[in-house]
């Protein structure tokens, strides 16, 4: 049998590609956004309760990765990019349904003109995906406390992060540049390359689409150095 899922909104967060964005939720804590409800979810009754929650459990589809399939085995950056498990033990973006899920904080609910939104915080998705469905975080039942993380017992090492002095100017003058840093640093404190990059000379210069910054960097070693951050529509 085939089934049919219907998106109940669309995320609005700093990640505009792909490229950087976190590989769990809670590890860029200062990247906030929202969810703007859509069709017959908009509805203030829909979250009527939520706030009495500090968290929610967010359900979402990979809807960029859907088109090119999947595979029984892959490669999770934590075992370096060589080691091969089952697609179901690794939360990997390639899956037979393409549905991911995340724990974020909520920060609120509000609504502006007819559109209901919900507010998050920690947030790992891509600007412009599809959401299938919001649940409340219910610590007794999913918090457990003597749960094994196989590979992924800890979370991964960060880099530091320093920022040139060109970049710094471009965000004094931007309203919002504090925290724009701060989720910055946090982004590319987690090694964003791949796998098969870390841990080896690297000369190339990257460059990653955050908020409506072009945000270029080099990695040495174990310090990242934001070199240039290029605001779109300057």
């Amino acid at each position: 049998m085939t089934y049919s899922l219907n998106p109940i909104g669309t995320i609005h967060s700093p990640y505009k590609e792909k490229f950087a964005v976190p590989r769990q939720p809670g590890l860029a804590p200062s990247a906030v956004a929202s969810i703007s409800l859509i069709g017959d979810a908009n509805n203030e009754d829909t979250v009527r309760g939520i706030e009495q929650f500090s968290h929610l459990w967010v359900l979402f589809l990979f809807d960029q990765n859907l088109e090119q399939g999947w595979t029984p085995t892959v490669r999770p950056p934590r075992l370096g990019g060589n080691e091969r498990v089952g697609v179901f033990a690794s939360r990997a973006t390639f899956r037979p349904n393409g549905i991911g899920m995340s724990v974020v904080p909520l920060k609120g609910v509000r609504k502006v003109g007819s559109q209901v939104f919900v507010d998050i915080g920690s947030c790992d998705l891509v600007d412009g995906t599809p959401i299938i469905d919001i649940k409340p975080y219910i610590p007794y039942s999913d918090s457990v406390s003597n749960a094994e993380g196989g590979y992924a017992a800890e979370a991964p090492p960060t880099l530091d992060v320093t920022f040139s002095d060109a970049a710094l100017q471009v965000l004094t003058r931007d309203k919002d540049g504090t925290n724009k840093k701060q989720v910055i640093a946090e982004v590319l404190a987690q090694d964003p390359r791949p796998a098969y990059k870390k841990g080896k000379a690297d000369t190339k210069e990257y460059a990653v689409h955050l908020f409506n910054f072009n945000v270029k960097f080099t990695i040495d070693e174990a310090v990242i150095t934001v070199t240039v951050i290029e605001a779109f529509g300057e």
